[in-house]
């Protein structure tokens, strides 16, 4: 997803976290200090809570958990980010878990996404169970996290996103003017709007734009079956684990985009919609989450406060 917007919103770009990213300023001055705001952000995030990283408190803590129940202090960062994932797993029932990632190690995706695509093969050789995110306890007040032997967290399904709504903060509480911050596909406004709103781009996986959007406050997020994808022994794989199974889920839809008060909101359903497959598009309905569902073949269903396709992009 990409965020379009005519002048004079400037526009700065970098990569973080593995993706692509994009600030966008209603006061093209600010834009430096946007973009060191948003990368430091990041910079304490990848820190915390990096699956990739032996050094961070993800990792760290999933090594003494390996032979044990283990518990840690926890920085204010990873304290924020496992009390959103927990928040997520909440919303959606368990749909979205942070404690997929033996789940996701086993599937193949078990370092960067660069170093997994380029190994020649990789067999499944076993079923990682989910520990589930009730085993995780977290006390915010004294910063203390515990959890089940052999879990090994992975944030990756709202960290993204949560971390756009934190930078969108941050901007509208340092910095005078409006914003929108994209992270790979995730995108949070805020401050002044743009006479006409933020224009967001809905991108396929090849980066066409499918459809545009105008956000006048809202957050919109997208999940996708076709960009963190690999391929193994036992087929390809893609980045969303159905915890009910510990399997990667059925890639019924190409892409979900879901719009919601917040990017941490919107990106719960999006990936709770990869993970119910057929059933989203009415578990979305019933949760007034407006959503655009795209299968692999092209075809396109909404949910009830959508907007119609008329405004797709050439």
């Amino acid at each position: 997803m990409d965020t379009l917007t005519p002048a004079p919103v400037a526009t700065g770009t970098f990569r973080a976290i593995g993706t692509s990213n994009a600030v966008l300023v209603t006061r093209p001055e600010v834009l430096p200090e946007a973009v060191e705001i948003a990368q430091r952000h990041l910079r304490e995030v990848d820190r915390a809570v990096s699956r990739f990283r032996p050094d961070s408190e993800v990792s760290l803590l999933a090594a003494r958990a390996s032979r044990a129940p283990a518990e840690a202090f926890a920085s204010p960062v990873f304290t924020a980010y496992l009390q959103a994932a927990l928040r997520v797993a909440r919303l959606t029932g368990g749909l979205v878990d942070p404690t997929v990632g033996s789940a996701l190690v086993a599937e193949g995706y078990d370092g960067d996404l660069d170093l997994v695509r380029s190994r020649a093969g990789f067999h499944q050789v076993r079923v990682a169970g989910v520990p589930r995110w009730h085993t995780v306890h977290l006390n915010v007040s004294a910063r203390r996290v515990s959890v089940a032997r052999g879990t090994l967290l992975d944030l990756g399904a709202s960290a993204k996103a949560y971390a756009a709504d934190c930078i969108a903060d941050l901007l509208a509480e340092s910095l005078p003017g409006g914003f929108a911050v994209n992270l790979g596909g995730d995108v949070a406004v805020s401050g002044d709007l743009p006479e006409h709103g933020w224009a967001i781009g809905v991108e396929d996986a090849v980066g066409a734009v499918r459809q545009v959007v105008t956000s006048t406050g809202q957050a919109i997020a997208t999940s996708s079956t076709q960009l963190r994808v690999w391929d193994t022994d036992d087929g390809p794989r893609h980045h969303i684990v159905d915890p009910r199974t510990g399997h990667t889920a059925p890639a019924v839809w190409a892409q979900v985009s879901c719009a919601a008060a917040t990017c941490l909101e919107a990106n719960a359903a999006s990936t709770a919609a990869i993970v119910l497959g057929a059933d989203a598009p009415e578990w979305l309905a019933q949760q007034g989450v407006p959503a655009r569902l795209e299968t692999r073949d092209g075809r396109v269903l909404t949910t009830p406060g959508w907007p119609d396709e008329a405004r797709r992009a050439a």
